[in-house]
């Protein structure tokens, strides 16, 4: 794990995010659940392993799936991070992150659902209409 710490928090400041490391992997997703959980036409993501990240404050979860759960602030409502189908992954928005442009996507999932006006993101060198085909811990392979 590399030396890198970086820190995130919620709007108003009571909950905090801090990694260490690089991430596994930095993605978009389309999908509608992603869009209407988010109220935008995308959702960001760096995946992290969960042992890499440690949360202070106190969050509230919507159970979007069985094994879904997205991480809010109990007090001003920002999405901080969420969990999927992996226990050994934490994915974290990187809206919340205090440096700009610390990640850089490199795929998107459900591009049946991409806005038709949204710019190609430059970085992306995996495009899947749906999910991911397998699961990896790196994108790309």
């Amino acid at each position: 794990m590399s030396d890198v710490v970086r820190k995130a928090s919620c709007a108003c400041g009571q909950v905090r995010v801090e990694t260490r490391g690089e991430p596994y992997r930095v993605g978009v997703c389309h999908c509608m659940t992603c869009r209407k959980a988010h109220g935008a036409p995308f959702n960001f993501y760096a995946v992290f392993p969960p042992e890499a990240v440690s949360v202070s404050g106190e969050v509230i979860a919507f159970a979007s799936t069985e094994k879904v759960r997205r991480y809010s602030c109990r007090n001003c409502g920002a999405p901080i991070y969420s969990t999927y189908f992996r226990e050994d992954e934490f994915y974290v928005h990187p809206g919340s992150f205090d440096d700009v442009g610390a990640f850089t996507p490199t795929y998107e999932l459900w591009m049946k659902r991409r806005e038709p006006w949204l710019p190609t993101f430059p970085t992306c060198v995996s495009h899947f209409e749906e999910s991911r085909h397998k699961w990896t811990r790196r994108e790309p392979e």
